[in-house]
């Protein structure tokens, strides 16, 4: 199995009080290097998806790819073209994640690959008793699947499209941690990450 990693880096540019979210300075650092650094450990190469300014991310010398769906289909679009780009890539699979979850597992990878001996279905990570889709493990086999759902149908719910298709969940609960999945949406979200990075000792 190769598997690149594939961040998705939001479509419309959205903005969090005035600041580029995947830029906001998180322990001296932008929230999207965080996410990177998480990646980078434990996949084949990482992959950006973002829709505007691609030009904003060369400092990271990675490879940006926009949606090949037209309209701004949401993270399935997203997904859709990050599959097609590891694909290209040689990859067997891309490790999906947002840009806004700095705590990834660093075991993330290996653990959702042990969620299920099937290759050909879609391994999903949860925690808390929650289901996040968003953080995912997909075969670039389902790449004209999905492309074909995307052009047929209304719902471009990430969990619409899932009913269609097998998964596989793997459980990242801890209850003596916070949760690795925690995103960042808000100013409030950004103090508390600063919070937990400080409380680990400046490691998370």
């Amino acid at each position: 199995m190769k598997t690149v990693g594939g961040i998705l880096a939001g479509g419309r540019g959205r903005r969090m009080e005035g600041i580029d979210k995947p830029f906001a300075e998180l322990a001296g650092r932008p929230l999207i290097a965080h996410v990177i650094e998480r990646l980078a450990r434990q996949t084949d190469g990482v992959i950006l998806n973002a829709n505007s300014a691609p030009e904003r991310f060369d400092a990271f010398g990675l490879d940006v790819v926009a949606d090949s769906i037209e309209g701004f289909c949401g993270p399935l679009a997203g997904v859709h073209a990050l599959m097609q780009a590891a694909r290209n890539h040689g990859a067997s699979h891309v490790l999906v994640v947002p840009a806004d979850t700095p705590f990834l597992p660093r075991d993330l990878l290996p653990r959702l690959v042990a969620a299920d001996r099937d290759e050909t279905i879609v391994r999903i990570a949860c925690s808390n008793k929650r289901q996040h889709p968003v953080v995912a493990l997909w075969p670039v086999t389902l790449a004209d699947h999905l492309g074909a759902y995307l052009a047929a149908t209304a719902d471009l719910s990430m969990a619409a499209y899932l009913r269609q298709i097998g998964i596989a969940e793997a459980d990242f609960s801890d209850p003596d941690a916070p949760d690795p999945f925690f995103n960042i949406n808000d100013p409030a979200d950004l103090a508390r990450a600063e919070q937990i990075i400080s409380s680990s000792g400046g490691e998370r």
